[in-house]
């Protein structure tokens, strides 16, 4: 077989580096960032703090300490602060200077795991600093590794959550604590000269009395659920009154900072959310002298996916909040929903973050009249690829420091003038444009079709970098989660679409009816819609590709999903659409909809289907995809992993129970040490490579090495190597082909009498062997199956000369071509069913076709006198090579 050779591989991208944002220091000069890759040959990784050289693009060493994190400019110099942590659990403040690599000291320890770091200059030689940790219900720090272990494993619980996202919910919650750095005096007398020290840690929410609120919010909030400056923190926590599982109403807190060293009860300023806004809360920031608020707020409880509305608080004694874009009915003017908001340097402005038709884009809007404010206000910054972090490019200046990212390009750095934003510089690029991994914005496509109700409906389109116009491609229809989440012009190191283009597939990521960035009127009309809105716009995707995209071979199409995706897969699986794809891969995904009632966030189901099970109970059987499994029929690989407490393993394990029933190929992979996702690099190396083997052997593209299963029995279909059909060379045979008809027969053997066991004791083993399923091939060209291919292993010895002479110049495994094969990209060695071989018999027909199907011994049973231990006798890869040597050699 011919490989063509590809760059960028799931090697590639798991292995190459990842970096955070850039922070650029308060001269603008020099910029602090966080940087890990991962080794495959060394299977270990790599995390450092570096230093980026604006000016000359520079990149230099600070630390390459695997347990420092969370990097900060200390005061207006270029001193550094970040954290370690200790093997005993608690944590150093580390103080370095960006300059003198190595020339580091301790600052202080706290007793404990904290993360996060925030810092702002309070005065000269003095700093305040935030940072994130557990506490313990009596208000101090927890480190699990002084905590005492309990007798018994068990877990009572009386409320909500038990559990979430992956872990069990324990006594500890998150917290807020702040302190003071100090520096020393210049004194010669003083042996530590200038160097900085902590104060000890105070819990913000404790000396608040703000009991039972939660900041950051579980699962997923770090630094964007708070802010400082030197007068005050401000925080995001939701409603501790209220129910997490089925509420989401957050409220908002100012705490004045009048001592950063003090543990004595704050004056704190609970804003709560105006009339009509009761829903979640997030990206609260300050201006810079702590006076102002800006932050972001959904207006529905229970609604994840609502709208955000930007919200200003010019005064938090005062409590007013004054809404961006506010109208009459509450809808508000400006259609799209906000990711995140910052202040600008002059706080004279905000930078808003927002999904927009596949892209993350950056917006300024000015303060100024705010309550008046029309979206035409807003001024657009960015046009293209996903910003992900903004901040100011120095202390004095209104140019930006952007990050973001695109579907060819993992991190790009970018200084934007907000007064002429159409002429980015760029500073720095890690993949040089995506040129590193061999990729190019000339991949990238993008279509608008006609979806459900005539409304439009976007998707891109990524080719293989080494698309040839002429030629047709196999088509990987990817489908988004959420349902309320969108594909955009953004890099992934989950669902990266380049990488499958990378493996010949022209990748198609269609957004569908429920989609975020198109308007919170689509986004919303997801609601009581699961299997309906969104399936017709991927079915009329679908008719788009084949009537438009002559280069998509739609006869080798693909579809895979997760989280709703998968669901959606499986929904697809027993529809019409489902027998329109060659292979579907489910990860994640929901098999019974009454199921969700085990999932944790309760509110999403609940919201979405309009009610819960016992109110509403049709809303949720209609949509639920267990009720079509009749129809499941086309392989499919199901994944899901046993932390995922979101829609636990049992839904995987159930759609795979029923593939297998009904005897339709299929696999699954699970690892017990993941979530929802998929992280770490050697577990989603095996997942990618799983993925592609699965699909690539049904499309006809080059398959990897088969991968060990570990029941030790693998579907027969599973495991070969099928030519690439635009291959225009001779391929090379097969290395191996391991198919063996390793799947018994769940039917029960015949009935016989004793004295017939006795005498013929390999009778019941023999037939039972027989019976063993044949899973068909599909032509490498046609994608099709031969209507008279053997679905047992007795079909297969009851062929005909006819019939095999027939599946051979199917599977076009002839030579020379006849003119049913003439025009076949792909050639083989003399096989079957050719003037040059009219002499061939039946039984070196029947056995050069089982070999080439996969198949063991071959040849026609013929009773033995002894026994039947060819039945059950199985050859080893060495033996079974040296017999496909011979066979294939014709000795």
């Amino acid at each position: 077989m011919t490989i063509r050779p590809m760059k960028f591989t799931p090697e590639v991208l798991l292995g190459a580096p990842r970096r955070s944002a850039a922070v650029p220091n308060s001269s603008g000069t020099l910029a602090v960032y966080t940087q890990t890759s991962y080794s495959f040959e060394s299977h270990a990784k790599t995390s450092e703090i570096r230093v980026l050289d604006i000016t000359t693009g520079r990149s230099s060493l600070i630390t390459n300490d695997p347990s420092a994190s969370s990097p900060q400019w200390l005061g207006n110099d270029d001193r550094l602060i970040w954290l370690k942590t200790k093997a005993n659990g608690n944590t150093s403040f580390i103080v370095g200077h960006a300059r003198e690599a190595g020339k580091t000291y301790t600052a202080g320890t706290v007793p404990g795991p904290v993360a996060n770091l925030k810092v702002t200059v309070i005065e000269s030689g003095k700093i305040g600093f935030a940072v994130t940790g557990k506490a313990n219900p009596d208000g101090s720090l927890h480190n699990p590794q002084d905590a005492k272990k309990p007798h018994t494993t068990g877990r009572l619980y009386s409320s909500l959550f038990v559990r979430h996202w992956d872990s069990y919910i324990e006594p500890q919650t998150n917290s807020i604590w702040y302190g003071l750095l100090q520096q020393a005096p210049l004194t010669p007398a003083t042996r530590h000269a200038g160097k900085y020290s902590t104060s000890a840690l105070t819990n913000l929410i404790s000396v608040c009395g703000l009991t039972g609120v939660e900041s950051p919010i579980p699962p997923f909030g770090g630094s964007g659920d708070f802010d400082i400056s030197p007068s005050a923190i401000v925080f995001v926590a939701k409603d501790p009154n209220e129910n997490p599982a089925t509420h989401t109403s957050c409220s908002c807190y100012y705490c004045p900072m009048f001592s950063w060293t003090s543990v004595t009860a704050l004056e704190s300023q609970k804003i709560y959310a105006i009339k009509g806004l009761q829903g979640a809360m997030s990206s609260p920031v300050l201006s810079s002298d702590g006076s102002s608020i800006a932050l972001l707020a959904m207006r529905e409880d229970g609604y994840e996916s609502d709208k955000n509305r930007i919200l200003y608080v010019p005064n938090p004694w005062s409590g007013e909040m004054i809404e961006a874009f506010a109208s009459p009915d509450g809808e508000g003017l400006w259609h799209l929903s906000p990711s995140a908001v910052t202040f600008a340097n002059d706080d004279q402005s905000l930078l808003v973050q927002v999904e927009e038709n596949g892209r993350g884009v950056l917006y300024q809007l000015p303060i100024a009249n705010f309550r008046h404010s029309r979206p035409s206000a807003l001024k657009k910054l960015t046009h293209s690829g996903y910003v992900t972090d903004v901040f100011p490019a120095s202390a004095n200046s209104s140019k930006l420091l952007v990050a973001s990212n695109s579907l060819v390009e993992n991190s790009r750095w970018t200084i934007i003038d907000p007064q002429s934003p159409e002429s980015p510089k760029v500073i720095s690029s890690l993949s040089r444009g995506g040129a590193a991994f061999g990729l190019s914005p000339a991949q990238v496509d993008e279509i608008w079709f006609r979806g459900a109700e005539d409304h439009p409906v976007h998707a891109w389109v990524v080719k293989p970098s080494d698309f040839k116009p002429g030629n047709k491609y196999p088509l990987a229809y990817l489908i988004h989660g959420g349902p309320q989440g969108a594909w955009n012009d953004q890099w992934s190191t989950r669902w990266n679409p380049a990488v499958f283009a990378e493996q010949g597939y022209v990748v198609i990521t269609p957004n569908p009816t429920g989609s975020t960035g198109y308007g919170q009127a689509f986004t919303d009309a997801i609601r009581g819609s699961w299997g309906g809105l969104p399936y017709i716009d991927l079915e009329k995707g679908l008719d788009y590709i084949e009537k438009n995209l002559d280069y998509v071979d739609t006869t080798r199409a693909v579809a895979l999903g997760a989280s709703f995706g998968g669901y959606m897969v499986n929904w697809i699986q027993g529809h019409e659409l489902g027998r329109r794809f060659k292979a579907l891969v489910t990860h994640d995904g929901i098999f019974s909809m009454r199921s969700l009632l085990s999932t944790e966030e309760l509110y999403f189901p609940v919201r979405d289907l309009q009610g819960p099970y016992w109110k509403v109970p049709e809303n949720w059987d209609k949509w639920d995809p267990s009720r079509f499994t009749g129809n499941w029929q086309t392989p499919h690989l199901v994944i899901h992993n046993e932390l995922d407490y979101r829609l636990t393993i049992a839904e995987g394990l159930a759609a795979f129970n029923v593939l297998q029933m009904r005897g339709v190929d299929s696999q699954f992979l699970t690892f017990p040490d993941e979530n929802h996702w998929v992280l770490n690099p050697e577990n989603s190396l095996m997942w990618h490579r799983t993925i592609f083997n699965f699909i690539n052997n049904i499309t006809g593209l080059s398959v990897r090495e088969p991968l060990q299963y570990a029941g030790g029995r693998a579907s027969s279909s599973l495991s070969r190597t099928m030519a690439d059909p635009a291959s225009s060379v001779t391929p090379e045979r097969p290395a191996t082909c391991l198919s063996r008809p390793t799947t018994r027969s769940t039917v029960a053997g015949p009935t016989t009498d004793e004295k017939h066991r006795r005498h013929h004791p390999y009778f019941v083993p023999a037939l039972t062997h027989l019976r063993t399923p044949l899973y068909p091939l599909v032509s490498s060209t046609t994608a099709l199956a031969h209507p008279e291919f053997p679905t047992t292993l007795l079909a297969y010895h009851l062929l005909t000369s006819r019939q095999l002479d027939e599946l051979a110049i199917h599977y076009h495994q002839v030579w020379p071509p006849t003119p049913a094969t003439s025009y076949y990209p792909v050639v083989i060695s003399p096989w079957v069913g050719t003037e040059n071989e009219r002499d061939v018999d039946i039984e070196t027909k029947r056995r050069r076709f089982g070999r080439f199907i996969g198949l063991q011994r071959c040849e026609t049973p013929v009773e033995e006198e002894e026994s039947y231990s060819w039945a059950l006798e199985q050859d080893t890869e060495t033996e079974l090579l040296d017999l496909m040597n011979q066979e294939w050699n014709g000795s």
